[in-house]
């Protein structure tokens, strides 16, 4: 059963809400705001095939929102998460979630969660396939949906070169199957979404090491610039670095530590030297741990403990002893 929604017979003041509208009943609610001061023209079909809702889109350039908000209020009324890839059939489409930014033209598709806020922005007239499933019944975890969010992909990229005319070729024909083939049909679908999750969750195998490498080596100069910063952070670091959390953890995969880690090793490090030193003006423990960072003592001797087997006072003593 099939469902058309059209703007053609909506007087002019009235149709990008009622587009939106349409599409915050269909898909998830969003907030629509076209980018023309001008009658907005756009169209909404969908169908389902078994538990996968397959819509094709058409309308002037626009930006769709899913606020916090909306997500707060579909949880609160039961809505599943879902997951979602819009494939691009004309203009342009750039998706904004959870700090990535994937932009694809004709012949693209992109990657989005419905459990948290995104926005896709249409700087032009566009048609898209929207296909959405219920994450629980491909097995998607939470962790796996966040790395896939905000994720776009071409024909021109492996997968992508049997996904994407696969997709194409369904929805334009998806009016047109009785229910017993929709259903297999969904399987068929989940298992694709499936791999596409497994291909995007993957270590990139084409990534430049040294990119890398420089990006790693600005970031370790970036934490030691900062350890006396109590709020020095993988969110704060990213930001400095215009690059998303995840990002940046990916890129210390190969590093042997996390950033978090990293940054309380780097503030040991110098505590325990500091503490090492021999002088007239002795600074205390606790002055030590501040100026690098540690704004909780007891946190900062459990750490020092653990790190070097001895309290911060201890490690004192014993360097004193040492030098005697």
């Amino acid at each position: 059963m099939g469902v058309l929604w059209t703007t053609a017979s909506v007087p002019d003041g009235e149709k990008a809400a009622f587009w939106g509208e349409a599409v915050s009943r269909t898909l998830a609610p969003v907030e629509v705001v076209p980018h023309a001061d001008r009658p907005f023209d756009g169209r909404l079909s969908s169908h389902r095939l078994g538990y996968v809702q397959v819509s094709t889109i058409e309308a002037d350039a626009a930006r769709l929102s899913r606020t916090a908000g909306l997500v707060a209020r579909s949880a609160e009324a039961g809505a599943e998460a879902e997951l979602g890839v819009g494939v691009q059939e004309s203009g342009r489409a750039v998706l904004v979630q959870d700090g990535r930014r994937a932009e694809v033209g004709q012949g693209g598709l992109v990657v989005y969660d419905t459990a948290r806020p995104y926005s896709i922005d249409y700087p032009e007239r566009f048609r898209a396939h929207v296909f959405q499933v219920p994450r629980r019944l491909l097995g998607v975890s939470e962790r796996e949906a966040r790395q896939v969010a905000g994720s776009a992909l071409t024909a021109d990229e492996g997968f992508g070169a049997v996904l994407l005319p696969f997709l194409g070729t369904l929805a334009d024909s998806a009016h047109a199957y009785p229910a017993s083939v929709g259903d297999r049909l969904a399987g068929s679908v989940a298992d694709l979404f499936i791999t596409l999750v497994a291909q995007l969750t993957r270590p990139a195998a084409t990534e430049q090491p040294s990119a890398n490498a420089h990006l790693v080596r600005r970031v370790r100069e970036h934490i030691d610039r900062n350890l006396g910063d109590p709020a020095l952070s993988p969110e704060g670091i990213a930001r400095a670095h215009r690059i998303s959390v995840r990002y940046l953890h990916r890129i210390f995969e190969g590093e042997g530590v996390t950033v978090g880690r990293l940054v309380q090793q780097r503030r040991l490090e110098e505590c325990a030297r500091e503490l090492s030193r021999r002088g007239r003006a002795v600074p205390t423990v606790s002055a030590v741990a501040q100026r690098w960072g540690f704004v909780n003592p007891a946190h900062f001797s459990r750490a020092f403990r653990a790190a070097y087997g001895v309290s911060p006072r201890e490690w004192r003593a014993l360097r004193a002893t040492d030098r005697a």
